[in-house]
């Protein structure tokens, strides 16, 4: 066989494996002091979990959604010295009015209102 395959396949069944025991060696004996959060060597004084708000949330969301399209718009100088440039305008057209409906949908249901 090629060495490239076995090289892959030897790496993937050794971090299987190291998965494997991972998750299965620390339920062999759950005690307290593995299941209670640590919080910088002192006793937790409330719940780990605390509440999230769900506005910073969406706001993520939304940077998230708009950074990624401009990571999809780089290429459009590109697309330009295609043969047919013609296609490379209509699908960034496209992307920018989904985005854009997108962003007025969140806008007019409220979400982007910090103050109620």
């Amino acid at each position: 066989m090629n060495l490239i395959t076995v090289s892959v396949a030897i790496t993937a069944l050794i971090s299987l494996i190291l998965a494997i025991l991972a998750f299965w060696l620390p339920s062999l004996n759950p005690d307290n002091e593995k299941l209670s959060p640590f919080e910088c060597g002192f006793d937790p004084l409330g719940s780990a979990r605390l509440p999230f708000s769900l506005r910073f949330f969406l706001v993520a969301i939304l940077f998230l959604l708009f950074d990624l399209e401009i990571a999809l718009l780089l290429p459009l100088p590109w697309g330009n010295q295609l043969p047919t440039p013609n296609i490379s305008l209509i699908w960034a057209t496209s992307i920018i009015i989904l985005l854009t409906a997108g962003l007025i949908y969140e806008w007019l249901q409220g979400g982007l209102e910090w103050a109620e």
